[in-house]
């Protein structure tokens, strides 16, 4: 799919110039990234989860991607509180889609299945499925990796199967009722991150010769279903939620093996979960890994990781980043402006920032830095 910037030499500043990628359309370079925030008893999303997503694109978001919500497979689920994608939560969904429309928004559902990923608080009464049955808990930054746990046989193939039809049919429900996009989860040691890292996938099978293979046929999957027009994002990231100093590319060789595959599969865009996005992630070279994967691929990439806050200590890695106050910054975003105009990446991606303030955008584009307001902890009391 070809993307094409419409950059208007009168536009001085590149973070809010339009962005066209296939039938997306979109009015400036900011997304709100995927955030879960729990609050779907059951499954079934809350009923202000539409007014939630409103209010960011009524602030100027351009992008809007949901947090996780699980596609329609039995051990899908990361909790009891995460939202399906499927079923009953569709009709809320619709309305999340037609609200952030009405505002001048776009958006797009981030579709995912947990696999083994056992941080849950609350762990669910469903087993956990991986590509080998291993799940590693890793450990907070500066300690070493907890040992691995055999949490159950390998996936099977029926399984295998199954959840790729899920993830297809999830796709085509988004497009059906009236999303702008789908975004596949493949970061944070989700499923499919768990096939396309070493220390989790030890298949003897095909899906582990080629750990790309899984992810691969998903997205081709989800591709047939929307037809070739559709707008494809995944979520990558080298990290874990439980072991930030995790690589699966310890080179942009390693990197290209992993992430032209996804594109040829259908991949549109590329959605870097960086965690400090200006971050060399190679040496030699100052591009971050949004930056080496366009230059790999040629696709959009986004840039996400501490844009927007003044206190870098505060990122993942860090301790529990949530549960601080995040004071609002304009530090990096000249640096952000100009790797964009380099075509770096294309587009950036705001957590805490617009979780705090949903205004930031459209503050940030009329110079109000001084009235930006600060994440605070207790914003994830509701959906504000």
């Amino acid at each position: 799919m070809a993307l094409a910037a419409d950059h208007n030499p009168a536009m001085t500043d590149p973070l809010f110039s339009p962005l066209a990628l296939g039938s997306l359309a979109l009015p400036n370079r900011i997304v709100m990234a995927p955030m879960g925030q729990g609050k779907a008893p059951g499954g079934l999303p809350h009923p202000d989860y539409p007014a939630y997503f409103r209010r960011r694109a009524e602030g100027g978001t351009g992008l809007i991607i949901s947090g996780a919500t699980a596609v329609g497979h039995d051990n899908a689920a990361f909790d009891e509180n995460e939202p399906r994608f499927h079923g009953a939560a569709l009709a809320i969904w619709q309305k999340a889609a037609e609200a952030v429309h009405g505002a001048g928004g776009r958006m797009m559902p981030q579709l995912a299945h947990a696999g083994l990923q056992g941080i849950a608080q609350v762990p669910p009464p469903w087993r956990g499925i991986g590509p080998s049955g291993i799940w590693l808990a890793g450990a907070e930054v500066g300690r070493p990796p907890a040992p691995e746990r055999i949490e159950g046989p390998p996936m099977t193939l029926a399984e295998i199967d199954a959840v790729i039809a899920a993830f297809a049919e999830a796709a085509a429900a988004a497009r059906r009722i009236g999303f702008d996009g789908i975004e596949i989860h493949g970061a944070h040691g989700f499923l499919i991150d768990q096939f396309l890292w070493h220390r989790t996938n030890r298949r003897d099978d095909a899906y582990g010769a080629d750990r790309v293979r899984f992810a691969a046929e998903i997205v081709a999957a989800c591709r047939k279903a929307v037809g070739p027009d559709f707008p494809i994002a995944l979520r990558f990231s080298q990290f874990k939620m439980t072991d930030y100093a995790a690589k699966l590319a310890e080179s942009p060789a390693d990197l290209e093996a992993l992430v032209v595959p996804l594109a040829e599969a259908g991949v549109d865009m590329f959605d870097c979960s960086l965690r400090r996005f200006w971050r060399p992630e190679f040496a030699g070279s100052g591009l971050n890994l949004a930056g080496w994967i366009k230059h790999i691929t040629g696709r959009a990439t986004i840039a996400g990781g501490g844009i927007g806050l003044a206190a870098t200590a505060l990122e993942y890695g860090q301790g529990d980043v949530y549960g601080r106050v995040a004071e609002p910054s304009d530090h990096y975003l000249d640096d952000v402006r100009g790797r964009i105009d380099r075509g770096e990446f294309d587009l950036v991606a705001l957590g805490r920032s617009l979780l705090g303030d949903p205004a930031w955008p459209a503050k940030v584009r009329a110079g109000d830095h001084e009235s930006l307001q600060p994440y605070r902890p207790e914003l994830l009391a509701g959906l504000n």
